[in-house]
């Protein structure tokens, strides 16, 4: 299995990223993505989730509302529209996929990290 990640970039408060994840190896749609996110100096975080096969996704509270996980079958792609950045949202962002059809966090795959950096 290989993830491919890409997007992030700086955008200044209240801005819009999007990062995205291509995953390829798995055998069929059972399997789910997650992305992590960690800022300097702090310890990894879980931030969303999204199960392939149905499109049911989870999210962290803090993000709920400003961020959507979406995916795109046809691309074995996951997207993470970012709206309303914050600074608290500076980190790099990695994304993770696991076998299975609920989302959890303990991830055996994973893609390389994307810095996203919100700043005036």
């Amino acid at each position: 299995v290989q993830l491919q990640a890409s997007g992030g970039g700086s955008v200044q408060p209240g801005g819009s990223l999007r990062l995205s994840c291509a995953a390829s190896g798995f055998t069929s749609d059972d399997y789910l993505i997650s992305y992590f996110r960690q800022a300097p100096g702090k310890e990894r975080e879980w931030v969303s989730c999204i199960v392939i096969s149905d499109g049911r996704t989870e999210y962290e509270d803090a993000v709920k509302g400003r961020f959507t996980i979406s995916r795109d079958n046809s691309k074995n792609t996951v997207y993470l529209q970012m709206n309303n950045l914050k600074p608290e949202d500076t980190a790099v962002y990695v994304c993770g996929a696991d076998p299975g059809n609920i989302c959890h966090h303990d991830v055996d795959f994973w893609g390389k990290g994307t810095l996203v950096t919100v700043s005036s």
